[in-house]
């Protein structure tokens, strides 16, 4: 999910608050404003920060870490201004409350959308600040000064001589009886004077990942877990028809099988056990209307209903008579595959329901919504729902979804004690929420020195808005939908762009790394580099002629063109492809190398990224995004798919939904431009913007184009 064109924005409104800590202390209250809001309320959420007697700075984290270094990240922000060691901060996950943790351009208490540093850069450079300046108040009215002559360092705050200092530790009493600044006389640092960020920082959490001290919701254990395996209906909609229950209890360990209305759970003492019983059960479906839903009905539908206009989300110029005006018109179709998101970490949750209370131990990207899934089935308030939040083993988008809490919360309603629910591999792949299977109509018209005179690009897809927020869609027009779309980087003297919402049957779809820019990038990068082929102009300096009046753009084209070597001549059977992309508030251009084998196999050898992503907080967090979601996105191009028949996904496992082996594995460099915008989301452009590269690198390398998704090793063969 993405919002690229939002802002978080500070004004008057948005207040600081200081008060004492239980037991002494000083406690920063954070008010954030709402930049974006599904429901388009009046939305204050809340960050908190809190120093103790022992100048220990606890940061409460309102955003979930999925392993894209938000954590350090964000503690890097306030360690800045507060003018403390990146190592005197501790991290606590937020608990869940909307009113104090809602997320400021999202509007709810969820991570996504590659937006944690967009929203969180000034709130809590503002709250170090806030911090900063009331310790220094602290400290003058110890010392009976001026609090301009004191300053703060390395967790201390001394005078102006240098020659006094007190810890913070030694001031929180003090400064948390004090009023705090008002926003509009802190003065935040200017870039040239940033200590911290910028730099490379080592990640807070990595030493806990590597002695195991760091739990993901999958490790919880509160006294008294079971396990359940558990069996949902392979079709959507279907639900159980006939369970042995008699054979599962006899399973040694098994104590319980419990059935909802569309799962079988069995619940035992451990692992193993409930497995062997989940398979003696023998379960039988009923499948449910969906039962004959196969991948070919679901293209075949896109195909005719991608023939109707769509709602406009853009429309400049006058692209009918550009078209036919043009001297030579491109014509393309393109598709690409339902996707799951296949985390390490399986969907778990962890559930102890009692009368009164409903308690979870999950990792979740959306507590928002986990809260009101668990309230809506056990029947308790909102405030009887207590969820310890875990950091995640790959979210991806998946985790924004409840479904897997829905479950298991049911499960655990029949269940005494806590149990925790864990799905194989096959629950997994078989039962996600899909990124959604798009069909592209492109056409393009250029004129006699090949520029474009026309670009026209309809989606055809399914709508996730119009399922998670209805009011974000605007004249039937899914903003994600039609991003990276609507607004290509290039200059297009008459474009108009369609989006036509068509929802596959039984198959429920969601957010995805990238969602629409992993579509939309690929079908506009994809049709630029035709309209080049067609124009015989070379890829990059195609582009550069359109990006005349992109600067940003251009610099990363540029710079990832520069270094990647373009022009530089290839053997046979090899070839170099370019994208450009602008999404997630980042400027992005990926060049890659590919070799295709006689048979059509193809191998990725090198990947370089130039990014313009604002100012920049870690260097290596944004290093290790690109080449994270740089094989992330590639799995996607050469292997991805979820097809269906029968009404069945017929993916199960890594054996048939084939992740990218570490032997196929390219280099991965990235090339930050340096620049004094504000920040960009890093998470899920590189993501987006491989896919292009990859298959444009295939076009040099054989002159076949690739338009349909995951890339067919059969239709690449030496002729």
């Amino acid at each position: 999910m993405s919002k690229s064109a939002l802002a978080p924005q500070l004004s008057r409104r948005h207040f600081l608050k200081a008060s004492v800590a239980v037991g002494g202390g000083l406690v920063v209250n954070l008010a954030l404003g709402s930049g974006f809001s599904a429901a388009a309320a009046d939305f204050a959420p809340n960050a908190f920060i809190r120093i103790d007697r022992k100048g220990l700075v606890t940061l409460v984290m309102p955003q979930v870490e999925m392993g894209q270094g938000i954590y350090t990240a964000q503690a890097m922000l306030l360690a800045e201004e507060l003018e403390v060691a990146l190592d005197d901060v501790k991290l606590e996950h937020a608990p869940v409350d909307e009113s104090l943790y809602g997320h400021p351009m999202l509007g709810r208490q969820m991570t996504g959308g590659s937006t944690s540093i967009r929203a969180f850069w000034s709130p809590l450079r503002m709250a170090g600040a806030t911090a900063r300046a009331l310790l220094i108040q602290a400290a003058a009215q110890e010392w009976n000064v001026d609090p301009a002559s004191c300053r703060a360092e390395d967790g201390f705050v001394l005078d102006e001589s240098g020659t006094r200092a007190l810890a913070y530790g030694e001031l929180v009493d003090v400064a948390a009886s004090l009023p705090a600044p008002a926003p509009e006389t802190l003065i935040l640092k200017s870039p040239e004077n940033f200590r911290l960020l910028g730099t490379p920082a080592k990640r807070l959490d990595t030493p806990g990942k590597v002695n195991g001290a760091l739990k993901y919701g999958i490790d919880a254990f509160p006294d008294g877990t079971k396990i359940a395996a558990i069996a949902i209906s392979p079709v959507l909609g279907g639900k159980p028809k006939s369970v042995n229950e008699q054979s599962a209890l006899a399973v040694n360990g098994v104590r319980q099988v419990v059935l909802t209305d569309d799962a079988v759970a069995v619940v035992a003492d451990h692992t193993g056990a409930a497995k062997k019983g989940l398979e003696a059960a023998s379960i039988e479906w009923d499948d449910g209307p969906n039962a004959q839903v196969s991948s070919t009905d679901i293209v075949r539908h896109l195909e005719q209903e991608s023939q109707n206009p769509g709602a406009i989300a853009r429309s400049e110029g006058d692209v009918t008579t550009a078209l036919a005006g043009a001297a030579q018109r491109i014509d393309a179709v393109y598709q690409l595959p339902f996707l799951s998101h296949a985390a390490m970490e399986p969907m778990n949750c962890t559930v102890h329901v009692r009368e009164d209370a409903c308690e979870l131990w999950v990792g979740t990207q959306n507590l928002s919504a986990a809260k009101l899934a668990a309230a809506t089935v056990t029947g308790l308030e909102p405030e009887k729902i207590i969820i310890n939040n875990h950091i995640v083993g790959g979210g991806f988008g998946r985790r924004l979804e409840v479904d897997g809490i829905s479950h298991a919360v049911k499960v655990a309603m029949q269940v005494d004690g806590p149990v925790k629910v864990i799905w194989s591999r096959e629950e997994d792949i078989q039962h996600g929420y899909y990124r959604p299977y798009y069909y592209d109509r492109m056409s393009g018209g250029i004129d006699e020195e090949g520029n474009p005179v026309a670009w026209m690009h309809r989606v055809s897809g399914s709508s996730i808005f119009a399922r998670i927020a209805p009011p974000v869609m605007q004249n039937g027009v899914d903003p994600d939908g039609v991003e990276g779309a609507a607004h290509p980087p290039y200059k297009l003297p008459a474009i108009q762009v369609e989006f036509n919402q068509v929802e596959p049957q039984g198959v429920l779809t969601s957010w995805w790394r990238g969602v629409g820019p992993s579509h939309n990038v690929f079908v506009v990068e994809s049709f630029i580099d035709e309209l080049a082929a067609a124009a015989k102009a070379d890829p990059v300096d195609y582009r550069k002629r359109l990006l005349s009046e992109n600067p940003r753009a251009l610099r990363v084209l540029e710079l990832a063109a520069e270094k990647a070597e373009w022009g530089k001549p290839l053997p046979a059977r090899q070839g170099r492809g370019v994208a450009v992309q602008f999404a997630f508030g980042s400027y992005l251009a990926i060049v890659a190398d590919a070799t295709v084998e006689a048979d059509g196999a193809v191998r990725v050898t090198r990947i370089v990224t130039a990014v313009d992503c604002g100012l920049t907080v870690n260097p290596d967090t944004i290093a290790a995004q690109m080449e994270g979601g740089a094989l992330y996105g590639l799995t996607a191009v050469l292997y991805g798919a979820i097809t269906l028949k029968d009404g069945r996904v017929e993916q199960s496992n890594f054996d048939n939904y084939l992740p990218l082996r570490i032997d196929e594995a390219p280099h991965v460099e990235t090339h930050i431009v340096p620049t004094a915008e504000p920040p960009g989301g890093i998470g899920e452009a590189a993501t987006s913007a491989v896919f292009p590269a990859v298959t444009n690198a295939i076009f040099s390398a054989t002159g076949k184009r690739v338009r349909t998704l995951p890339v067919n090793p059969e239709d690449l063969r030496e002729t």
